[in-house]
């Protein structure tokens, strides 16, 4: 079987408007309907699972799209809205298809909000059978004044977590800074393994589940500088800290990476027992996310990595998949 566990919600132009409306109204008019009907979102889904088909994927596990959900907007009660809607559309299309599709919801985080205010729609989803979260870790969006992942901000967030058993797809959403979103998903991406990795928060939340995307940003890449910025700065006089590589292999990390090379590279750094299959199909890498030959050409990995990588891994970490 193939799970990919990195997809985005398909859903037609005219969902999407709502949030046009939203911006423009604010919440005078309160909360308004999406004008997209359960037939446009499962028309969606139908051609979300003929492009699965078309490469062999089994089960995808579908999110909304990062960069469009306005995180940094105000009044903040219309991003709440505005993301509840995009986890109604998924609810409606995994309700249709679930033995192809598995929600992960996003969180209403908005910027300058406490983390908290997230649990309710966290509960609401996982009730209605979601497997993970869609966690981002700038809801700034570019503007700097959100605490790193590192920061005590987020512990709320990480003992619910926790207390759950729920996996976070830890995925940067819009920049409005001198990044491009796609830019900015690897700066965040990287940003996040660090700062928690030089905070210790796995040693305070052993059991936390994190994936980082995109292969972990730079990090896996880089990791020389990391190692050496570990032992020359915050390894002085604190023997008894894990080593950096070895902390970095606390998170699970996806393929959505569209070259083999740079696949070769993340095996090696993290193994495949921490890699999950993520395509983003549809996406941004076109022809790009037909990873699964890729991957099946790698020869250092053997027949029980690729096992691994392509279901066993995702089962391990989204345990409600066997729901």
């Amino acid at each position: 079987m193939i799970i990919d566990s990195h997809a985005h919600l398909v859903a037609p132009d005219s969902f999407y408007g709502l949030w046009t409306y939203l911006e423009a109204a604010g919440t005078y008019h309160g909360r308004m309907p999406s004008k997209a009907t359960d037939e446009e979102l499962l028309a969606s889904a139908r051609r979300q699972i003929a492009l699965m088909d078309e490469v062999g994927t089994d089960i995808q596990l579908t999110s909304p799209r990062p960069f469009v959900l306005k995180h940094s907007a105000r009044p903040g009660k219309i991003v709440h809205w505005w993301i509840e809607a995009n986890n109604d559309a998924i609810a409606t299309q995994v309700a249709a298809h679930p033995d192809r599709l598995r929600g992960v919801c996003a969180l209403p985080q908005v910027a300058g909000e406490p983390i908290d205010t997230v649990f309710e729609e966290l509960d609401r989803n996982l009730e209605r059978g979601f497997v993970g979260v869609l966690l981002n870790p700038d809801p700034s969006e570019g503007a700097g004044t959100t605490p790193v992942m590192g920061d005590e901000y987020w512990y709320p967030l990480y003992e619910r977590l926790v207390e759950r058993d729920v996996p976070a797809l830890l995925h940067p959403a819009a920049c409005y800074g001198r990044e491009s979103y796609s830019e900015h998903f690897i700066t965040e991406e990287s940003l996040a393994i660090n700062s928690m990795i030089r905070a210790g928060v796995f040693r305070d939340f052993p059991d936390l589940k994190i994936v980082v995307p995109h292969g972990g940003g730079s990090v896996p890449y880089q990791l020389g500088r990391w190692v050496a910025h570990d032992r020359g700065i915050l390894g002085a006089g604190n023997d008894d800290r894990e080593a950096f590589a070895d902390t970095l292999k606390r998170f699970w990390f996806d393929t959505c990476l569209y070259t083999q090379e740079a696949l070769e590279l993340l095996f090696a750094v993290v193994g495949a027992d921490r890699v999950l299959f993520g395509t983003e199909r549809p996406g941004s890498g076109g022809s790009l996310e037909d990873l699964k030959p890729v991957i099946e050409k790698i020869p250092a990995l053997s027949d029980a990595d690729r096992r691994s990588v392509f279901e066993g891994n995702a089962r391990q970490v989204y345990t409600r998949l066997s729901s």
